[in-house]
C-alpha cells in the first residue's frame, strides 16, 4: 500500500491576480507575496501526512521565471511549467488533468489553490463514492473563491487567516463571525 499523501495544486496565476487586483489594487511587493513553504507546512500539520506541492506556471512565452522556479524548488515544490496556444488556458487545463489523474489514487488527498470555478467539476469528482475517506480542500482568499467551489465535503483554507502565509497584514475586509470578533483590533 502506498503512503497517504496530500497533493496541493497551486494555480499561481489565479492567486497572484486576485492578490494584486482584488486585494491590493496593485502589483504586490515581495513582502506581500505568500510564503509558499507555509502552505505545505500548514497542510502537513492539519492533515497529519506528507504534502507534495505542485505549482503550475504558464510558460507559453518560451521562458521560465528562473529565480521563482529556483525558489519553488528550494521550498520542495515541483514547478509544472506548461505551454500551449494563445487561446488555451494551459494552467487550468494542466490542473484539471492532474485533478482527474488524482481521482484514480485512493491514497491521495487534494488541496486546490485557486478561486476559479473552472475546477468545480473536477473537485466534485474527487469526492466520489470510490474513495469516501479522501480529504479535499480549496485554498485561497475565501471572499474571492467561486461559490461553485462551495461544495459539501470540501474544506476551505484561507491563505492569510488560516495558513498565515503572509509576512504583512493584507488590506482585506471580511465578514467576522461574532465568536471571533475582537473589538480591540478596530480600536488601534
Amino acid at each position: 500500500m502506498t503512503e497517504r499523501r496530500t497533493f496541493v495544486l497551486v494555480d499561481g496565476e489565479n492567486l497572484d491576480a486576485t492578490l494584486g487586483s482584488s486585494v491590493l489594487g496593485r502589483r504586490p511587493n515581495p513582502e506581500e507575496r505568500p510564503r509558499w513553504e507555509r502552505v505545505t507546512a500548514y497542510l502537513e500539520q492539519q492533515w497529519g501526512q506528507p504534502v507534495t506541492g505542485l505549482f503550475f506556471l504558464n510558460a507559453s512565452n518560451g521562458t521560465l521565471p528562473t529565480g521563482f522556479v529556483q525558489a519553488l524548488l528550494a521550498m520542495d515544490y515541483r514547478p509544472v511549467p506548461l505551454s500551449g496556444r494563445a487561446d488555451e488556458k494551459v494552467v487550468d487545463l494542466g490542473i484539471i488533468r492532474t485533478l482527474d489523474a488524482l481521482r484514480e489514487r485512493p491514497e491521495a488527498d487534494v488541496v486546490l489553490g485557486s478561486h476559479d470555478a473552472d475546477f468545480a467539476e473536477s473537485v466534485t469528482a474527487l469526492l466520489g463514492d470510490e474513495h469516501p475517506d479522501r480529504k479535499v480542500g480549496v485554498l485561497g482568499f475565501k471572499e474571492f473563491t467561486s461559490t461553485q467551489l462551495a461544495i459539501d465535503g470540501v474544506q476551505h483554507f484561507d491563505l492569510e487567516y488560516d495558513v498565515r502565509a503572509f509576512n504583512a497584514e493584507l488590506p482585506r475586509v471580511r465578514i467576522i463571525p461574532l465568536e471571533e470578533f475582537d473589538p480591540t483590533y478596530f480600536l488601534r
